[in-house]
């Protein structure tokens, strides 16, 4: 018995060993989708995110109150299985101001992630699953701000409206505090994609990842930005092709980080997340906005 699960075990590992060869080496030799080398030319001068209206930009969904702003150090704790293990929770909780995203937890992971909360990013395709636990993302830090986001068809429509969703939960919980990314403001996220890239999104058949969403609000509202466990563009093409990293670190059996990129960044049919481009573009920003990286180092 115990040697067919030994000889199950092995072929397991072999087989992922394959299929992860075989993403990266057509990661290699493929196309890429964005040339990011010949994206917006630099004679163009990029958009200052710095003067984007924050008013403007951020409805609230909850009362009737504006964004709370500004920040002068922030960090954005990722939800990178790199983080575990550092035993980064302390410096976390030190920062001005500590953004997360969709449905991180920090119970039973605070020692490598904090648990301090002051905005949570959510996209439209996990209010459900952040709603559903509000034992650990309302009442655990009740200090949140929750900033939800997006295309105003699913956060808007008529019926099942998912603005609606949130404002019931809002009864419940009359302390929480909640914004909704404008139709407007959604506009210009794509625009500025366009701007950095080249690329329109939806011709693209791209989707904005929160990342993204994260990191510009993040610029907007702080004068300093310190990243946590967000890898570089050229990560996956170095890492030891062996090696598995989660995709989060809540989710142990989840899958391989950069399979899961490098999947999303050269898939032509449906629309994708092109995470790799956009850490390009963060990385352009770094100078210009004062963002800095860490576990790992972007350096």
């Amino acid at each position: 018995m115990s040697s067919n699960k030994e000889q199950r075990s092995a072929v397991f590992v072999i087989l992922f060993a394959l299929i992860t060869i075989l993403i990266l080496y057509s990661s290699n030799s493929a196309n890429e989708v964005f040339h990011y080398g010949s994206l917006r030319g630099r004679s163009r001068r990029p958009v200052n995110l710095k003067k984007w209206s924050i008013t403007d930009g951020y409805v609230p969904i909850l009362g009737n109150k504006t964004l709370p702003s500004r920040c002068h150090q922030c960090v954005i704790v990722s939800s990178s299985s790199h983080l575990l293990g550092t035993k980064l929770g302390p410096e976390i909780e030190r920062a001005e101001c500590t953004i997360r995203m969709n449905d991180a937890p920090t119970t039973g992971y605070s020692a490598d992630v904090g648990n301090k909360t002051t905005y949570r990013v959510v996209a439209h395709s996990s209010v459900f699953r952040v709603l559903r636990r509000p034992q650990e993302f309302v009442n655990r830090t009740p200090e949140t701000v929750f900033i939800f986001w997006g295309p105003p068809s699913k956060m808007q429509k008529p019926q099942g409206s998912l603005v609606r969703v949130i404002q019931r939960a809002g009864l419940a919980f009359p302390n929480m505090e909640a914004y909704a990314v404008s139709p407007g403001r959604m506009r210009q996220f794509d625009d500025l994609f366009r701007g950095e890239t080249g690329k329109d999104r939806e011709k693209s058949h791209s989707w904005l990842s929160t990342g993204w969403f994260t990191m510009v609000i993040a610029v907007e509202l702080c004068d300093h930005v310190h990243v946590y466990g967000m890898v570089p563009p050229n990560y996956c093409s170095q890492r030891p092709r062996l090696q598995r990293m989660p995709y989060h670190y809540y989710e142990p059996k989840g899958p391989d980080e950069c399979v899961t990129y490098i999947q999303n960044e050269h898939s032509r049919k449906g629309n994708h997340h092109r995470f790799i481009t956009e850490k390009k573009v963060f990385s352009s920003w770094a100078q210009l906005y004062g963002i800095t990286f860490s576990h790992p180092s972007w350096t």
